[in-house]
């Protein structure tokens, strides 16, 4: 079989995928196709990617390609890692909201920051699911790992019938806390688990079949365990449910806890990705300028390590062996979650086999957690409107529904900053290229300003009447 990973640049990532994939039985004798547009990257983790097949004594091959046609032309599988645009666009995404008062903590996958790396990231997944269709083989898969991971594959839903599935591992780290919280082996807890990307809800945590969540609640009110995930907890007790990310996400896909500095101060306190500003692009910052031209694969070992959490191997392994593998995945919502939007992306327990991807269908999220989830499914629609068709209008429309945007700042500073994002990112946003937003007109009102003698809407002449009669019985 060939497997192409597009977007091989990304070091970390990579090496943990390649481990994954060659410690596994199923996928020997398997080619793998490197692809990034980052030369000196691509060439390193080539190196790299062959010291493991030789001392591991694997059977498999190895090789890099700045050309992605090459790259997926055969491929049974296609794997997605990109980030258009780097730690230069990262900066923007970050820094410019900044300055209008909206602080994020992640800024890949809703705000500023999402809606930016989703404009820069959909024209990309266009264009290779359009090779995949000409090039790959017949029924090959798409696995993506890149954010904002609900607006890529919302995106990807409408554009193509190529079989594709969005991979996090929210669901895998979280379970981990909550084993820790409950005393129970995590393999032990059985669960339900679905909503949006990011956002996805712990709908059912038992032991045999004993309901969790009650011991769980009661140690989240422990001061020593509620410091770990401020956020999350807060959200779980107003709303009833635990969810798939942490306080450094959750903070931002919601309204109440960077807004002000006093809601900063109370829930994001904790360092780095417990609600730090900047926390993720200021490690991206830290790590590039750390290893700038520098191979730091060469010092490490290539020794194959145990499979890692990420769900890719074990979903090639699934569908080379027919074995069934269960994950949470993120899918066209094709009717599994009945509540949100169709055709938008959500997160719902996936079976892979033989025979391919099996989405499981949940029916009806509990209302308020539907509520929470289609705020962003909302941001999300804008976003891959925009990603589309270059339209700046609704570029500024998806991040001025955002949560916390909207609870920062004015229609117009939004405006303003869109324009502002959109400037200093068009590079990488060819679909918008000799469109620009309009500006707010600026209107000054006199202190001594007559108001025009036009008719009154219906329900402002009524108030107006018992305004004023109110004043005269004051009077």
């Amino acid at each position: 079989m060939k497997i192409a990973m597009i977007g091989a640049g990304s070091i970390v990532f990579t090496k943990t995928l390649l481990n994954d994939m060659l410690g596994t039985p199923a996928l020997a004798g398997a080619t793998y196709a490197l692809i990034s547009p980052t030369e000196s990257r691509l060439r390193r983790m080539e190196a790299f990617a062959k010291r493991m097949v030789s001392e591991n004594g694997v059977q498999a091959k190895v090789y890099a390609t700045t050309d992605r046609r090459e790259a997926i032309k055969d491929a049974d599988y296609v794997i997605c890692m990109i980030q258009v645009g780097g730690i230069e666009a990262f900066g923007h995404d970050y820094h410019i909201p900044l300055k209008y008062g909206v602080d994020q903590c992640i800024g890949d996958s809703l705000g500023p920051g999402g809606v930016m790396r989703g404009l820069r990231t959909i024209p990309v997944l266009a264009e290779m699911v359009k090779d995949m269709e000409a090039l790959a083989k017949p029924g090959a898969i798409l696995l993506n790992y890149s954010n904002p991971m609900a607006a890529c594959c919302y995106a990807l839903g409408k554009i193509s019938n190529v079989p594709y599935i969005g991979l996090c591992h929210g669901v895998q780290t979280t379970l981990d806390l909550i084993s820790g919280y409950v005393g129970v082996p995590k393999s032990e807890i059985d669960y339900l688990v679905a909503g949006i990307n990011h956002m996805a809800w712990f709908l059912k945590i038992e032991h045999q079949g004993k309901d969790l969540y009650p011991l769980f609640k009661a140690n989240c009110e422990k001061p020593g365990y509620y410091v770990n995930e401020k956020v999350r907890i807060e959200v779980m007790r107003h709303f009833g449910y635990f969810m798939t990310e942490s306080t450094g996400h959750l903070s931002e896909y919601l309204p109440w806890f960077r807004s002000s500095e006093r809601a900063l101060k109370a829930y994001c306190d904790e360092p780095a990705f417990g609600g730090e500003s900047g926390a993720y692009y200021n490690w991206g910052k830290l790590i590039a300028e750390k290893y700038a031209g520098v191979d730091q694969l060469q010092f490490e070992s290539a020794k194959l390590n145990p499979r890692s959490v990420e769900y890719c191997s074990y979903i090639l392994e699934a569908h080379e062996t027919g074995k069934p593998f269960r994950l949470q995945g993120n899918v066209r919502n094709d009717g599994y979650i009945t509540n949100l939007t169709p055709g938008c992306c959500v997160e719902v327990p996936v079976y892979v086999d033989r025979e391919g991807l099996h989405p499981l269908r949940i029916g009806d999220l509990p209302v308020q957690l539907a509520a929470l989830n289609q705020s962003n499914v909302t941001v999300q629609t804008l976003a891959v409107e925009a990603g589309f068709s270059g339209d700046p209008e609704l570029a500024m429309n998806a991040i001025a529904t955002d949560p916390l945007t909207s609870a920062c700042c004015t229609l117009a500073e939004i405006r303003e900053m869109t324009a502002e994002l959109l400037k200093a990112e068009a590079q990488w946003l060819p679909q918008f290229a000799g469109k620009s937003l309009a500006p707010t007109p600026a209107i000054t009102i006199p202190k001594n300003v007559k108001r025009a003698e036009v008719p009154l809407d219906p329900a402002l002449a009524v108030a107006a009447r018992f305004g004023k009669l109110a004043t005269q019985e004051t009077e």
